[in-house]
């Protein structure tokens, strides 16, 4: 299969929003999506990044059938029909190529429970799920409980 990795830039904001929210409606979350392109220009390409993003990008030969050629991102997801073709794996690899070479020694990241070919893809990568193996749950607080949160100002 013919496709690079690259790092991301501004102008591929739009382009990770509409996978964003495609991965979200794989997922049945599409409802739960805040972010906007205006976010990820800010947030991502500032003088201050919050994240870093790789690309995943096919020659115009392959674009899919929406007429895109950006099928992938990995934030320090692929398109489903690009599935098994070894984009997700790639962008794994360069994360945890980056991350080690930045002196991280854990890649961590989040997985629904009911996506298992992504759990057993993980997992035959060999990831471990803490939530099985150590018992930690991903926590999170938006919405009124961050404010509450901030406005304690502990």
């Amino acid at each position: 299969m013919d496709f690079t990795i690259r790092s991301a830039t501004i102008e591929d904001s739009k382009d990770i929003n509409r996978m964003i929210l495609e991965l979200a409606e794989c997922e049945k979350i599409a409802d739960q999506v805040l972010i906007t392109q205006t976010d990820l220009e800010q947030d991502g390409f500032s003088k201050n990044s919050f994240f870093h993003a790789l690309i995943a990008e096919v020659p115009e030969e392959n674009k899919t059938k929406d007429g895109h050629t950006k099928i992938g991102f990995s934030m320090y997801f692929y398109i489903y029909s690009w599935k098994g073709k070894g984009i997700g794996k790639a962008l794994m690899c360069k994360v945890a190529w980056l991350g080690q070479a930045a002196g991280c020694t854990q890649l961590k990241f989040t997985a629904l429970n009911w996506n298992k070919s992504a759990l057993d893809f993980y997992q035959n990568q060999g990831s471990i799920d803490l939530t099985s193996e150590q018992g930690y749950h991903y926590m999170c607080f938006q919405g009124d409980a961050f404010q509450k949160m901030a406005d304690r100002g502990c």
